[in-house]
């Protein structure tokens, strides 16, 4: 009874009849709460002193590390009519499977001998260039023979030439003697007549001595007449000399042009022969495209162009493929404020969707379904949600992530950074203070992990 007015009524009331009145009067929670408060505020004490690990908290999803690794969309290299599918949603092809196979839709690629006369042709160029070369050498034969005619005839001119000055040289002799020999006979002609005059000597004697006279000036005049002919062959010789050199000049000038000519009429053909060869390619390899090919190994995952006889334009989406084998990576999104404690080699406690997961936040290593993880890189530029990116990697050392996990699922991280005490913990948060600075005394160092296959 609470016994708030005045007037009483509990001695009109048998408690003994009520339990009720029996359980109030007999409790105990008087003497044991505090000792039940005592232990807990002790506790609480205690507790403050814990080690407490400094994290941060983030979200992310699975991805990969290497780029060839991702989903990755098929595509035409060339535009066609699809003819046959050779694969549906959800096989599993190697590198080179075949996926698609398409026949040709341009009206100038439909002839079906279209690659035999691109050859046939290019074959006619090269038949061209060669017949060129021949011309080519064979007017290389013809310059030299006419450059070696050319010195030969100079050499027989300078023969020549030597000759007339050797006679020139000898008749010059005969002329000196013969003008000697003039005026000797001049002379005694001369004296002759004086003796005559005299009666001395006999007019036959005069007469022999005119005679001897007149043979002498005949002999200067063939002299004479000899050594002009002389000069006049050699300066015929000189002019010969020009005509000939012009000549052949004017022949190897004209032969050296007609090689230039046969050299630029195969080089153009050269250049025609090499653009049909190019073309001849360029059409072997659309021929080749015929045949869509998986680039790697994986699974189809979607099939985007649909049908038999549909058209498809160069480099159109047809077909999603997703690698069966590949390094797997979780990207995770850090506030601009904690990027300054991230560091390359920093462990990382990882949940991924789909797999239940305790987590005690302090403690990381009480923590119940969560999955070990480094640090692998950090991006310097922001991304386009406000946050910055990182890249976290399997510890291999640890306990492995679960093969199960696909590219895409989300993940929540703990970033673990340094450890402190509990009441330190709760005087930071309530002061709003960063997580503390600091090294950790052994970093591992990441290497970049080799591919676990090689695309070709």
């Amino acid at each position: 009874m609470l016994n708030i007015s005045h007037t009483s009524v509990s001695k009109y009331i048998d408690r003994s009849k009520y339990k009720s009145f029996k359980h109030l009067e007999t409790r105990t929670h008087t003497r044991y709460l505090p000792k039940i408060l005592i232990a807990l505020f002790i506790i609480f004490i205690l507790s403050m002193f814990l080690p407490w690990t400094q994290n941060i908290r983030s979200t992310g999803s699975v991805t990969t590390l290497n780029p060839y690794d991702k989903p990755q969309n098929i595509q035409s290299l060339i535009g066609g009519r699809m003819d046959r599918w050779y694969v549906k949603e959800g096989d599993i092809v190697n590198v080179g499977d075949t996926i698609l196979r398409l026949t040709e839709a341009k009206a100038e690629y439909l002839d079906p001998e279209l690659l035999a006369n691109t050859k046939e042709q290019q074959n006619a160029k090269l038949r061209s260039v060669d017949a060129y070369n021949s011309k080519r050498n064979f007017l290389a034969e013809q310059l030299i023979a006419l450059k070696a005619l050319q010195v030969s005839k100079r050499q027989q001119l300078d023969i020549k030439q030597q000759q007339i000055n050797i006679e020139i040289t000898s008749v010059d002799q005969e002329l000196i003697a013969a003008q000697t020999y003039a005026e000797n006979a001049a002379n005694q002609l001369a004296r002759m007549e004086q003796m005559y005059d005299k009666g001395i000597k006999s007019l036959t004697d005069l007469e022999s001595k005119r005679l001897s006279n007149r043979e002498a000036e005949s002999k200067l005049l063939s002299a004479t007449n000899k050594i002009n002919k002389l000069k006049n062959d050699k300066l015929n010789i000189e002019q010969d000399r020009a005509v000939v050199l012009s000549d052949y000049e004017q022949k190897v000038a004209k032969i050296e042009s007609e090689i230039q000519s046969t050299d630029s009429y195969r080089f153009s053909l050269e250049g025609e022969s090499n653009k049909l060869q190019s073309k001849y390619n360029e059409l072997e390899q659309r021929r080749n495209a015929y045949i869509i090919t998986s680039p790697i190994n994986g699974r189809i995952t979607k099939i985007l162009k649909n049908g038999i006889g549909e058209f498809v334009k160069s480099q159109d989406d047809i077909a999603t493929i997703v690698p069966t084998d590949y390094q797997r990576a979780v990207e995770l999104y850090i506030q601009p404020v904690d990027m300054p404690l991230m560091k390359v080699g920093k462990q990382v406690r990882l949940q991924f969707d789909g797999w239940p997961a305790i987590i005690f936040s302090g403690w990381p290593d009480n923590s119940f379904g969560t999955y070990p993880g480094e640090v692998y890189a950090i991006d310097n530029d922001i991304s386009e949600n406000g946050s910055y990116r990182i890249l976290v990697i399997e510890n291999d050392e640890e306990k492995k992530w679960p093969d199960l996990i696909r590219i895409g699922s989300g993940a929540r991280g703990l970033l673990l950074l340094n450890d402190v005490r509990v009441y330190y913990e709760i005087w930071r948060k309530l002061n709003a203070f960063p997580p503390d600075f600091y090294e950790p005394s052994k970093t591992k160092s990441v290497k970049n992990k080799a591919p676990i296959r090689k695309v070709k």
